[in-house]
């Protein structure tokens, strides 16, 4: 029976602030859907105070912030997209082509087709996520996706040139610096001046989030995403002070963010909680993480490792990082969760950051029916078919002719009769001028 140590906050107070944020940005989206481009100039001034006479970047502007950014930056970017590059290309290796023969002469099969073009949502604000460039970017390009349309805000009135450095070397066609509800309405909507995409990717705080939400279904999107998540999964083994600066390597992220520990070790547990307390007042970030903590972050003690597995399934957590004498049995004894990270020599920041693996992952329990952004987001698997033998499609023409008329289906009956009647040996009941 597991046992908590510590607790969060109720969830009723979380659900309340949800419902005024989805409000807003119902509203921001249908000005933005009858106003277009004047709608997002005037979000972008209110929210963000830019105005520009265009938002999209010219070829000469990005290349001019490029140059602005010191080398070792971009040699860090292009490592780190390589990474990604590379670990999209072997996931799409991995999906191939299908074409076989059921029958003679019908042939089935399915293709991986790119979408003509998608909207890549890199986040600014306090923190630009520099790396979400890559992961979004370079896995469309990998997909082979022809158009990838990218949008970034400014922070505080600036252009963040690495972030601006990590699209274009990323391979973006077209980059808006745009940020929030304004930027992924226009992606997904289109304007004047911005072309619709029918895919959306990309983390986002949470107006972002909701407005993709809403936007679902009009156009395609990467998942539902919430604030980051961490849980790790600790025996007698783990280094508690690891352990707690782990936790708070994704606290940072938000105040809203859960930090939660499953452990088969309430010793450990309690060091954790300790080492988490001096930690907290020193972090440059302590204004998200400390909240973070205090109002979402949990340390639950297990009997077992095999319980403390079950325990993390229930959570379905965004990052799941394995710190036990033997982390691989995760892989075995898990199903739900975006990412695992197994082992003391890896971190949920590798994941973030540098490792290769996209970070755009499920949260609030998406885990249970899905993973997070890969490159077959990016593609839609298309069947064909095709019957060349006569004899087989009289076949499949009577079978189809008694099967839809099983469900009263007359239409779709006639048309396997009519096979039937011309490429085997059966008369046809009914007739054009007849009518029935």
């Amino acid at each position: 029976m597991p046992r908590f140590l510590k607790s969060p906050v109720p969830a009723a107070q979380v659900s309340a602030a949800r419902a005024d944020v989805a409000e807003r940005v119902r509203a921001i989206l249908d000005d933005i859907r009858e106003r277009g481009d004047e709608a997002v100039r005037q979000y972008s001034e209110k929210f963000d105070t830019w105005g520009p006479e265009s938002f999209r970047l010219s070829s000469e502007e990005i290349e001019r912030i490029v140059a602005g950014v010191p080398q070792q930056v971009l040699d860090d970017i292009r490592f780190v997209q390589e990474q990604v590059r590379t670990f999209a290309q072997a996931q799409r290796d991995s999906m191939l082509d299908v074409e076989i023969e059921t029958l003679p002469g019908v042939r089935l099969g399915h293709r991986h087709v790119p979408v003509a073009a998608a909207g890549a949502y890199v986040p600014g604000g306090r923190y630009p996520l520099t790396a979400s460039a890559h992961m979004t970017i370079v896995t469309a390009k990998v997909a082979g996706v022809p158009r990838v349309v990218a949008c970034t805000p400014p922070i505080r009135g600036e252009i963040p040139a690495a972030t601006v450095a990590a699209m274009h070397l990323a391979g973006a066609d077209e980059i808006y610096l745009l940020g929030g509800v304004q930027a992924v309405a226009a992606m997904a909507l289109g304007t004047e001046t911005i072309g619709s995409v029918p895919m959306l990717a990309g983390p986002g705080n949470a107006y972002v989030a909701e407005a993709k939400r809403q936007l679902f279904g009009e156009v395609g999107i990467d998942l539902f995403a919430g604030p980051t998540e961490i849980l790790v999964i600790a025996d007698e083994y783990a280094d508690p002070f690891v352990v707690a600066v782990d936790l708070l390597s994704q606290a940072e992220h938000g105040p809203d963010s859960p930090a939660v520990l499953v452990t088969t070790s309430e010793e450990l547990g309690r060091e954790v909680e300790r080492h988490i307390e001096r930690l907290l007042p020193g972090m440059p970030t302590k204004d998200f993480a400390e909240p973070a903590w205090r109002d979402h972050g949990q340390i639950v003690v297990a009997d077992t490792l095999d319980e403390a597995f079950e325990i993390a399934d229930s959570y379905a957590s965004e990052h799941v990082e394995v710190l036990t004498e033997d982390p691989r049995q995760a892989l075995d004894l898990m199903r739900d969760y975006g990412a695992l990270f197994l082992g003391e020599g890896t971190c949920v920041s590798y994941g973030d950051k540098v490792i290769g693996t996209n970070h755009v992952l499920p949260t609030r329990g998406a885990a249970r029916y899905t993973g997070g952004l890969w490159v077959g987001k990016y593609l839609k698997t298309v069947t064909y078919q095709e019957v060349t033998n006569t004899a087989s499609s009289a076949l499949l023409g009577e079978v189809c002719g008694r099967a839809a008329r099983v469900e009263l289906f007359e239409g779709h009956a006639r048309s396997g009769d009519v096979r039937a009647a011309k490429y085997g040996d059966r008369t046809l009941e009914w007739n054009e001028e007849a009518g029935a």
